[in-house]
């Protein structure tokens, strides 16, 4: 198997050593797999976009693993912030509570036009891992070594359509020293050390959008006072100024109606990006969003106007960036899955 994948060990934000002993063992057996470059750099959130770290994954233009202590949605767009895109490869190893965390829209709804849609991404698969989904190595090296078939299989393919020589091809499936993606030590069977950069970054608080649901209706922008959104040259939204946001504000996240805006170290997994759909639910918001007493677009103005009076400024409350159709929003009564959400909640489990 040739050597033609970026794996990616990314350090949680604490110093947990069971943490630490699993990213170490992990890298570990992924420098025994043919098939791996592996890096271990500091926790991805909190890289900054023109650092060391960034432009070294920048500069790779193949398929990447990267394994980390957030949700697989988090980690790919905290990578796409950092200007390191491609289309999403799929994971099997999930957590088994995975089943009983998704929500699922079984609603009609009106298909809406996304933002990646109108995107050109790179011809790779970005495959993301969340290290929180096993307790040992030997599942997420099993993955890696799933996910190195695949992407030998599809660049086999490629090959084909494109209608390359058979002996190209052979020399592709056997390489040697001058046609693989290795170095010298890669092509005579050496294993590759694993390459950790010591980069230090403080700690970073932030929202990454998910372009993949995000519609572009600007109620981020509308919504934040901070300066923290902007849009590019073609007015598309975009996270301007990361380090405008106030830590620990998740604000603009519950008034999106798409659940578009990840902060990736929130304690509520709807905001931190677990794969849940909110479009056209019945469901209760301000549960799904971690405020089980209060509708969540009160919440998330209260959470502004707390941050706005730290800052020496006065509280507007729903009187700025609230869309109407959130805050004129009627109160319906609760129903039976209402109600079955409340009794689980009693439960404290």
């Amino acid at each position: 198997m040739n050597s033609r994948i970026l794996t990616i060990i990314s350090r949680g934000q604490s110093e947990n050593p069971v943490k630490r002993q699993l990213e170490s063992d992990l890298g570990d057996a992924l420098e025994k797999i043919d098939g791996s470059r592996t890096l271990i750099i500091p926790n991805l959130y909190d890289l900054p976009i023109g650092g060391d770290v960034v432009q070294a994954i920048r500069a790779w233009d193949g398929p990447i693993v990267v394994y980390a202590w957030l949700f697989e949605r988090a980690a790919r767009w905290v990578l796409d912030r950092n200007g390191i895109s491609g289309h999403e490869g799929e994971v099997l190893l999930k957590s088994e509570d995975d089943d009983e965390d998704e929500v699922t829209n079984e609603d009609d709804e009106e298909e809406k036009e996304r933002v990646l849609a109108a995107r050109e991404l790179p011809k790779r698969r970005i495959y993301c891992v969340n290290l929180r989904d096993a307790q040992s190595v030997e599942p997420f090296a099993e993955e890696f070594q799933r996910i190195a078939q695949v992407s030998s299989e599809d660049e086999l393919h490629a090959w084909i359509d494109r209608d390359v020589p058979l002996h190209q091809m052979q020399r592709f499936l056997q390489p040697t020293n001058d046609t693989a993606l290795n170095t010298n030590a890669e092509a005579a069977n050496v294993q590759v050390p694993v390459l950790k950069f010591d980069e230090s970054p403080g700690r970073r608080w932030y929202p990454v959008i998910d372009f993949s649901r995000c519609t572009n209706c600007m109620e981020c922008i509308d919504f934040c006072l901070f300066g923290v959104y902007g849009v590019d040259t073609i007015d598309t939204i975009l996270v301007e100024q990361p380090d405008n946001c106030r830590k620990g504000c998740p604000a603009c996240s519950r008034v999106c109606p798409e659940n578009a805006i990840i902060f990736p170290q929130h304690k509520t997994p709807a905001i931190a990006g677990a794969d849940v759909e909110v479009g056209g639910l019945k469901i209760d918001l301000s549960r799904l969003f971690g405020a089980p007493d209060e509708d969540a677009t009160k919440v998330a103005a209260r959470e502004r106007d707390e941050q706005l009076v730290m800052a020496g400024r006065d509280a507007v409350g729903l009187s700025v960036g609230i869309p109407k159709r959130q805050a004129d929003k009627p109160v319906e009564p609760k129903d039976d899955l209402d109600n079955l959400i409340d009794g689980l909640d009693d439960l404290d489990l």
